[in-house]
């Protein structure tokens, strides 16, 4: 077992002593459920579509492993060298996102990923920790520069952003985007009337894509009156629920995630429910929220804005994915095809919540020198 004395000054041993291991726990805990969790409910749907029993499983545990192996390298980092990570990560992910427009594959409607060799890629996943981070640093350069029109430029950046999501079309990347970055306005000290001001566009946002966008119309339709239209997913993972109850029906046990088509992905959480019951259920909730009230507290008390900036966008940005997810799965919002952060079975989506965790823990570590929250 590996050990670090409080008096090692190598890189090593003063990352040890100032991340918060806390937070990388639970983050490792989760990814372990993950695991047991698309053993249980892969084999079904690899079958059902014509590949090998241990298809998913076997790709999962080929992307998680990098996924948290970047976790920890990147958390080595200094806040300066996240945010370079960061604005070549966006130039990346945004350029990216604009070839979805003319190259991208299409899928369900949809035109959000790139064929390379050997895989595909999905440059949104990408673009939302690397936003939050450049959003972060330049509402700080416009509070402490006053010559550098910060606020114009992250709200420019934004408007972009939403352009080209919203073309693919996007509306959950584009509704996380949205309240991360308004979050972080927010927080970088907006007034109130212009956050009340924002509310109304939000939903006047909403409305708009309500009537814009077929998709979007028949998901909230859907969500509203299921007689509507078919809502086969949800009625199944409801049922998959009812079925576990208070303590599952045992690891490998389930009935109702042999029929749910994403039962790997987007309605993970639902194997969850049957086969490991409402205390596992609870339990993976309280984990989320450890990460988040956590991270939130420790980015509340840096006295760099940058860091508390990018630290709680990145958050809000974490416990948003996860709700949003779990609030589908339990038919408490419209379905959005948003997997669950270290759980769901994906590969753009696990890399960038590899390097976006990561980050966190980066921008979160303990700092002693006048210069480090720089």
């Amino acid at each position: 077992m590996v050990s670090f004395s409080r008096t090692d000054h190598s890189i090593l041993g003063r990352w040890w002593w100032t991340v918060d291991r806390w937070t990388m726990a639970a983050v490792m805990l989760i990814a372990v459920i993950g695991v047991v969790l698309i053993q249980a409910a892969s084999p079904a749907v690899a079958n059902r579509i014509g590949l090998t029993t241990f298809h998913f499983i076997e790709r999962h545990l080929m992307i998680l492993l990098p996924s948290l192996a970047l976790v920890v390298a990147v958390s080595l980092l200094s806040p300066r060298g996240v945010r370079r990570l960061a604005v070549i990560m966006f130039l990346a992910a945004l350029f990216g996102v604009l070839m979805t427009l003319f190259v991208g594959m299409e899928i369900k409607g949809a035109t959000r990923w790139l064929q390379l060799p050997g895989l595909s890629v999905q440059p949104s996943e990408f673009l939302k920790p690397a936003f939050a981070v450049v959003a972060a640093w330049l509402f700080a350069l416009h509070r402490n520069q006053e010559n550098v029109p910060g606020i114009p430029v992250a709200a420019g950046l934004y408007a972009l952003i939403v352009i080209l999501l919203m073309s693919q079309p996007d509306l959950g990347q584009t509704f996380v985007v949205t309240c991360v970055f308004f979050g972080q306005f927010f927080l970088a000290g907006l007034p109130i009337v212009f956050v009340a001001s924002l509310v109304v566009l939000g939903v006047t946002g909403l409305v708009s894509a309500y009537f814009l966008f077929p998709h979007v119309q028949s998901r909230i339709d859907r969500f509203l009156d299921p007689s509507t239209g078919d809502n086969f997913q949800v009625a199944k993972s409801m049922q998959a629920f009812e079925r576990g109850g208070i303590w599952g029906t045992g690891p490998g046990q389930g009935q109702v995630k042999m029929t749910i088509p994403d039962a790997h992905a987007d309605f993970i959480f639902s194997v969850a429910g049957e086969e490991l019951g409402m205390v596992v259920c609870a339990i993976i909730i309280c984990l989320f929220g450890f990460v988040v009230l956590r991270s939130l507290s420790r980015a509340s008390n840096d006295q760099s804005l940058f860091v508390m900036l990018a630290a709680s966008g990145l958050t809000m940005q974490f416990g948003l994915q996860a709700l949003i997810n779990m609030g589908s799965a339990l038919h408490l919002m419209p379905t959005k095809g948003m997997t669950l952060p270290f759980i769901s079975y994906g590969g753009s989506s696990l890399i960038a919540l590899g390097i976006g965790m990561g980050m966190l823990l980066a921008l979160t570590r303990k700092r002693f020198g006048p210069g480090e929250s720089l």
